[in-house]
């Protein structure tokens, strides 16, 4: 059952603490909104946001992805409410966010964002061309497209698919006859490794932005762990294309090589730089694992938040509050407080 968008909330408790939640916010940390699980093309290192990856679902039977309980407007007031409490940066996910039902009547009702905040679509590319139109009619601020093969054989075997690679090319240029901003993303794989510096040519060629990005190890793809591929050679070639580098550690998640080539931004996440840990990653016993530290708060299809892809024991249940947006921010700064001293 849909249930109406809440705007313009009463003001929250004076007794509630919101400095860490803000503080999240100022450091570039990102609400990340999963539409659900769904997707066409079943990569082998999908993450799912925390929830069971579509491939493992279809491999096994007995691994049950979470069920929806929220509704476009349960999204829509979740979002309003923690914009409003001071988070920024809003990324739509999945799954394939755009395989989800909810997608466009959750996108096309967004609030204006404003003038230091952004909304941005993650997509694997294969949808855009068919949803071009009503995404047109969005205040999305850029769409970034996961393009991690280069070829019919590559994009098969990465993610279990009988697509080829001209649809996910297809709806890189379907995006840009949309958006002004259109950006790239690409794993760093064996699988790919033959491909990346034709990934690069066609970024540059287009001058679009482009992210090469290590692997984060879950235990979902643990057993393919030796296909990731570190990010020195690619770091080295681009030393060999320009001599405009910086290096950015401050902020949230991982350090990052930032590479201007002919004016287009190239970025490469390198776990070496660092990332940012908070007092909950003090005593956890999965901080060996971990490369990307507190970067993102992620809200999915059943109504859980949470800071950490690699403890779901320390993600919240907001479901009973999503009738309440005042009492749901204050619980998520709570939460992103709790977390961050350490005392979840």
């Amino acid at each position: 059952m849909e249930v109406p968008l809440t705007l313009g909330s009463p003001a929250p408790s004076p007794t509630t603490d919101w400095t860490a939640l803000r503080s999240f916010a100022a450091l570039r940390g990102q609400l990340r909104v999963s539409f659900g699980p769904a997707c066409n093309i079943a990569c082998w290192f999908c993450h799912d946001e925390g929830d069971i990856p579509p491939g493992l679902a279809r491999r096994d039977p007995t691994k049950k992805q979470r069920p929806r309980s929220l509704c476009a407007g349960h999204y829509l007031t979740t979002i309003t409410a923690l914009m409003e409490a001071g988070l920024k940066r809003v990324y739509f996910t999945g799954g394939e966010p755009l395989a989800s039902p909810l997608a466009r009547p959750v996108l096309q009702r967004l609030p204006a964002p404003g003038p230091d905040a952004s909304y941005t679509l993650i997509t694997n590319g294969t949808r855009v061309r068919a949803s071009q139109t009503w995404l047109a009619d969005t205040p999305l601020n850029r769409v970034k497209v996961s393009l991690h093969y280069f070829s019919d054989d590559t994009f098969r075997a990465i993610a279990a698919t009988r697509l080829g690679i001209v649809a996910v090319l297809d709806g890189i240029e379907a995006a840009r006859e949309v958006f002004d901003r259109v950006e790239l993303n690409c794993l760093l794989l064996n699988d790919n490794a033959h491909e990346i510096r034709p990934i690069l040519d066609f970024a540059l060629a287009r001058r679009l932005p482009v992210q090469f990005i290590e692997l984060v190890g879950t235990d979902f793809n643990a057993d393919r762990a030796e296909s990731a591929a570190p990010a020195d050679d690619v770091v080295a070639y681009l030393r060999t294309l320009t001599v405009e580098e910086r290096t950015e550690i401050a902020g949230v998640g991982q350090g990052r090589r930032v590479f201007r080539v002919d004016g287009v931004e190239v970025e490469v996440i390198h776990r070496g730089l660092g990332r940012y840990h908070v007092g909950q990653c003090g005593t956890c016993a999965l901080r060996s694992r971990c490369v990307e530290g507190f970067w993102a708060l992620r809200l999915d299809h059943d109504g859980g938040l949470q800071p950490c892809l690699l403890r779901g024991d320390l993600r919240a249940d907001v479901k009973d509050l999503l009738h309440d947006p005042v009492r749901l921010a204050e619980a998520v700064a709570r939460h992103v407080a709790a977390f961050t001293e350490g005392t979840l």
